[in-house]
């Protein structure tokens, strides 16, 4: 299968660092246990959250970006394992502690139900005491969509709900970007 984010990731560390915000709330939080990075591509996240001592499982579909990611745990020994697969297949969500959903969801009406339900899935499935961290464009709609989506069964309480500035620069193409965007963390 033809993945359009292996020729992307022919650029290492397309999207740079993880945001500030998102390695603040890690390094302080005291439990530092099984981590799933859904869409994890590079291991932009993946590979900070391994450094800071969570014991890390990316899954992405870009067999390019996973290898990278696992070059990179292997050479500093982490505790980090890239898997290529299908995040929306996936559904071992009771063995993690925390799941982490940076930048995975657009809800564009071709995608929308698809991301309802897993947002949906994910929440039926963690354990109680889990938390779920998304990262997400505060544009238009999505996160009123996603919030809808995590309050399906019951409203679950909010750790976080932080509006940023994401940065982006690609040095290549000169290209650069300012982004709304929000961190939601909820605990089930």
């Amino acid at each position: 299968m033809k993945v359009t984010y292996d020729k992307y990731y022919q650029t290492e560390n397309l999207f740079g660092e993880p945001y500030p915000e998102l390695l603040e709330f890690f390094a302080a939080y005291p439990s530092k246990g099984k981590l799933l990075d859904l869409g994890c591509g590079q291991g932009r996240d993946a590979l900070a959250l391994a450094r800071f001592g969570y014991d890390v499982t990316g899954i992405d579909h870009s067999k390019v970006g996973i290898e990278q990611m696992n070059r990179i745990g292997q050479i500093e020994d982490l505790n980090l394992t890239g898997q290529v697969g299908d995040i929306y297949a996936f559904n071992a969500f009771d063995t993690f502690d925390i799941v982490l959903l940076d930048s995975m969801f657009h809800f564009a009406k071709k995608d929308k139900l698809k991301e309802i339900g897993l947002v949906q899935k994910i929440v039926s499935q963690i354990k109680k005491g889990s938390i779920i961290v998304v990262c997400i464009q505060d544009t238009g709609d999505k996160v009123q969509i996603l919030n809808q989506a995590i309050n399906f069964e019951r409203e679950l309480p909010r750790l976080i709900d932080k509006k940023f500035k994401y940065k982006f620069e690609d040095e290549d193409s000169g290209h650069k970007s300012v982004m709304d965007y929000r961190m939601i963390i909820v605990e089930k």
